[in-house]
């Protein structure tokens, strides 16, 4: 076969090309220190560390969510911790108040002062705010959960946050809950003293035995213990006994301290003594209120933990398929600079004869 001259210039003109290309390509890796710099580098790694950049990205706003959320939930539990060293002061003022050995009416009536700002500080307690939304108050964050009388004007909603993909976690407790006592045998927390159903179907022997230990209360009239209430709380109740304002299990804190106050300012022996054990009761509930809050911090940082090994996971797969080898990037460096070299100086000589060499 001939060889023409135009087909010597083609081929020096695409093996310049080539070794030009392949330098430039070597030279953007070096400057980008990246594999691939473009989808035609390697389609299937390509596709690869997108899907982890991609993976990346949910579960750095996972973990953005769970900082939120962490927040959220210390701060309550911090406002609990406040809310039981008040109880637990309550509970010490009644001790002392509750005999005439230790106390007068003038004394209690003094007591009841302090109690009095026990009872302010509690509702503070429920109205606390991280940023602009009050904690307590449910859905209805924009709301302040209770006014001084300790009405609640919350609901019973349960903030939920996305922590991993299809996994969800409530952020907060209603104040109806750890205030007012409403729907904790509903969530099935373990109260002392208490029977808690473990299914639905348990239910009706639960009331039975409610049933029971009610006609065990009834053969003792002097065993009660009444709760001493404000005048707009209802009838009075026995301790274990339903709330008669809201027909639940749990036991009204502000009705708890209020009832104390009223029952120091009256001079009412019986009505302190009483409202010891529901004050009790109130700490138990406030604990299991903690609790709940504890083990959801908990459950909390477990997911953090493995969304900080997923990321770190991710960024090692993009790295092994996305990142160059320095050392293998130099030598090819070096490489097609000296086939470049060779290139030119070969095709040098190839081209170098003219139309009057021929002619000779």
């Amino acid at each position: 076969m001939r060889i023409a001259d135009k087909m010597q210039y083609n081929q020096v003109q695409k093996n310049i090309s080539k070794n030009r290309t392949d330098m430039a390509d070597l030279q953007n890796q070096a400057a980008t220190q990246r594999r691939i710099n473009k989808p035609s580098d390697d389609p299937l790694a390509t596709t690869r560390v997108l899907a982890s950049r991609t993976e990346e990205k949910t579960n750095a706003q996972f973990v953005k969510n769970i900082n939120q959320a962490k927040s959220f939930l210390e701060f309550s539990d911090q406002s609990l911790s406040e809310l039981t060293e008040l109880l637990v002061r309550a509970k010490e003022l009644a001790i002392s108040q509750s005999n005439d050995a230790s106390a007068n009416a003038q004394s209690r009536a003094m007591t009841a002062k302090e109690i009095e700002q026990i009872y302010n500080q509690a509702v503070q307690i429920g109205n606390r705010k991280l940023g602009e939304r009050y904690i307590f108050s449910g859905f209805k964050t924009q709301t302040m959960p209770f006014n001084i009388s300790g009405e609640y004007a919350g609901d019973d909603g349960d903030l939920k946050v996305q922590t991993q993909k299809d996994q969800f976690l409530a952020v907060n407790l209603p104040g109806s809950k750890i205030f007012m006592g409403k729907g904790f045998e509903v969530d099935g927390m373990i109260r002392p003293g208490q029977i808690t159903p473990q299914s639905i179907d348990d239910l009706e022997g639960i009331k039975q035995r409610e049933m029971e230990s009610k006609e065990l209360y009834e053969e003792d009239q002097d065993s009660k213990i009444l709760l001493r209430g404000p005048a707009s709380a209802g009838s009075p109740n026995q301790v274990g006994d339903k709330d008669p304002t809201n027909g639940d299990t749990g036991v009204n804190i502000f009705q708890v301290i209020k009832g104390l106050e009223i029952s120091l300012k009256t001079n009412d022996k019986a009505g302190i003594q009483s409202a010891m054990d529901l004050i009790d009761q109130s700490v138990s509930q406030v604990v299991l209120g903690r609790s709940e809050v504890g083990s959801r911090i908990m459950a909390i940082n477990g997911s953090q933990d493995s969304l900080q090994k997923a990321i770190v996971d991710n960024k090692i797969v993009a790295s092994q398929l996305e990142d160059a080898d320095v050392f293998k990037l130099v030598s090819d460096i070096n490489k097609t600079d000296a086939a470049l070299k060779a290139t030119l100086d070969t095709s040098g000589k190839m081209i170098q004869p003219s139309l009057l060499d021929f002619l000779r």
